[in-house]
């Protein structure tokens, strides 16, 4: 149900005023069980800058990714980008990255695709590591498809901690509201440092930088920062952004989160970008000075990881 108090602008007008061209949305996306630095104002993208061609995303991961899906293609289509795909999705609740490798007779034909050359970007979402499955599809893809690049999500640290064990302690009862973010900063930049290590591995491996990391987790602390220093329009405590105690994101958490991999996917700013269907539809969040701090927060948690490939000028060189 739309806002009708705040001026929104709304994805539809957006595009009539771009002339952009809209795609038959993706249906069946199922629902898994599962799954840096102060802020700076992130520079914009180059209002010049013609749109980039499309993509096809595969997408791997839980319920603390797969549903980004369905959202980086809404933004695609937003930004005027023609041709974006979803070329598949293979959801699994609570899944390590190796539980997508294995699924039985290629259930959702992951390595057909791959081994087909039909996938420009691949988006893996491990819990922790180790995780081999990373690596084999890494390998799949690169056989196949030399220019294919391989987005590994640094996420948000469930249960507010970064505590790599199994089975998951999802059981485990937080209070997002009291948790130290200095201490929390700390912690995923531990666990940054882990993925980002593993990532330099298979790379070095490959003979190319094919695998790139998206920090949504370093754009989430970020965020809460501000909401505690009540900076964040709509948004005045810690725990609105989680679904409960294990950390499952409510709207704006993920489309922080899905900011963070249009801007890796695309190499562009989604700064500018009208209110994504998540917020414009909900009118709790439908608030456009939130969406634009989303926008750059993402940005610039982006630009600032030179693990994600994206430079604050496209066009430097």
């Amino acid at each position: 149900m739309k806002n009708k108090v705040l001026p929104i602008v709304s994805r539809r007008h957006f595009l009539t005023a771009a002339g952009g061209v809209s795609f038959g949305t993706f249906a069946g996306l199922a629902n898994g069980l599962l799954p840096g630095a102060a802020f700076a104002a992130a520079p914009k993208a180059r209002p010049s800058a013609p749109p980039p061609a499309g993509l096809r995303v595969f997408t791997c991961g839980h319920s603390f990714h797969v549903w980004a899906a369905r959202m980086i293609a809404d933004m695609a289509e937003s930004a005027g980008i023609k041709g974006h795909k979803i070329a598949g999705v293979s959801s699994i609740g609570g899944s390590r990255v190796v539980q997508h490798w294995e699924v039985a007779e290629d259930k959702f034909h992951s390595k057909k695709l791959l081994t087909a050359g039909e996938v420009d970007v691949l988006t893996l979402s491990p819990i922790w590591l180790p995780d081999e499955g990373i690596e084999n599809f890494a390998k799949l893809a690169f056989a196949h498809n030399p220019n294919i690049r391989i987005t590994v999500q640094e996420y948000w640290l469930p249960n507010d901690a970064y505590n790599p064990v199994y089975p998951l302690e999802t059981r485990k009862k937080v209070d997002h509201n009291a948790t130290d973010l200095a201490e929390l900063r700390k912690a995923n930049a531990r666990y940054e440092h882990d993925i980002e290590a593993h990532v330099r591995e298979i790379n070095q491996r490959l003979g190319k930088d094919a695998l790139v990391v998206v920090p949504v987790g370093a754009a989430s602390v970020a965020l809460r920062e501000k909401i505690v220093s009540m900076r964040v329009p709509g948004l005045k405590v810690q725990w609105r952004l989680f679904a409960d105690d294990w950390g499952h994101a409510t709207p704006p958490l993920k489309v922080l989160a899905a900011y963070c991999h249009f801007a890796v996917i695309y190499r562009r700013s989604p700064v500018g970008l009208p209110l994504p269907p998540e917020l414009e539809q909900n009118r709790e969040f439908a608030i456009p000075a939130l969406n634009k701090l989303l926008q750059e927060l993402a940005w610039d948690a982006v630009i600032r990881n030179p693990m994600t490939g994206v430079r604050a000028n496209p066009e430097a060189k």
